[in-house]
């Protein structure tokens, strides 16, 4: 069999979902080094991840109280809002800027060990959720201090959790494949997030748009994606309100998503283990 043989055969989508399912069920692999990962970059350290935590944390409340009295908000709802926003971003912003170096950082083991390359995805979406529960803990703090009214609709957080580490994969996929083959990717990336941080209702939101006389901004945010990824999380830890075009937003965006990392898949999968 040619190498153009194998080439095509190994361009299907069947090959391409058996790589994704494979790379799942291979689950104490990317558990463990996932795991690892964390380990070995706190190593000999007393802290460890909770460094993570401590300055998250002290972002989180410098920011908040810094705009809380810059846009006359009030502290007790400003500040848990905006380490939530933070909180929830982190994770965003690694699956973006890390999932584009996914391949390429693990370089070794894609070339030594013969394992789907999903693998790799799984372990950076682990990793991942490993500094979200750390992070989370601030917000637990805040939510002591300042209580907010809970109700049982507030547990769609479950699941809006689940459609973030779904996107997450799609988004690390995407890059990832894309990132290996043009290494201008990467740095391109991190400049166009730095920006859309900003551009995203994390340290300001709407109120702070109505007191600026900006109303006509408000709708615009709206075409922000990240805004609706925010808000399926933020909302229901928050105690307010849940707007049903968040959900909608985000569920096209999954699929949409999940479709070009299919095609993605099909079509460069073969190739990765030679661009990296």
């Amino acid at each position: 069999m040619t190498f153009v043989d194998a080439a095509s055969q190994s361009r299907t989508f069947q090959r391409a979902r058996k790589d994704l399912v494979d790379g799942f069920g291979r689950r104490e692999l990317w558990l463990h080094l996932g795991w690892q990962d964390i380990k070995q970059r706190y190593r000999r350290s007393v802290l460890g991840p909770f460094w993570i935590t401590i300055a998250t944390g002290t972002t989180a409340v410098a920011m908040g109280a810094l705009y809380s009295k810059l846009f006359h908000l009030e502290l007790s709802v400003h500040l848990p809002y905006v380490t939530l926003g933070l909180i929830i971003w982190n994770l965003i912003n690694a699956a973006i800027l890390e999932g584009a170096d996914v391949f390429v950082a693990n370089e070794g083991l894609i070339k030594q060990l013969p394992t789907p390359l999903s693998v790799h995805v799984y372990r950076l979406v682990w990793r991942q959720m490993i500094l979200f529960a750390h992070n989370i803990v601030i917000f637990v703090v805040i939510a002591v201090i300042f209580p907010k009214p809970w109700n049982w609709a507030d547990l769609s957080v479950i699941p809006a959790l689940v459609l973030i580490m779904l996107n997450c994969v799609w988004v690390a996929l995407c890059f990832g494949i894309l990132a290996t083959r043009y290494r201008d990717i990467s740095p391109l990336l991190f400049s166009l997030v730095q920006l859309l941080f900003f551009m995203t209702p994390i340290i300001w939101n709407n109120n702070t748009l109505h007191q600026q006389g900006a109303d006509r901004w408000a709708k615009i945010v709206e075409l922000n994606p990240l805004l609706h990824y925010l808000e399926i999380v933020r909302a229901p830890l928050l105690g307010d309100p849940q707007h049903l075009r968040h959900w909608v937003v985000v569920l096209v965006l999954t699929a949409v998503g999940w479709t070009v990392a299919l095609v993605a898949m099909r079509q460069f999968r073969a190739r990765v283990p030679y661009w990296v």
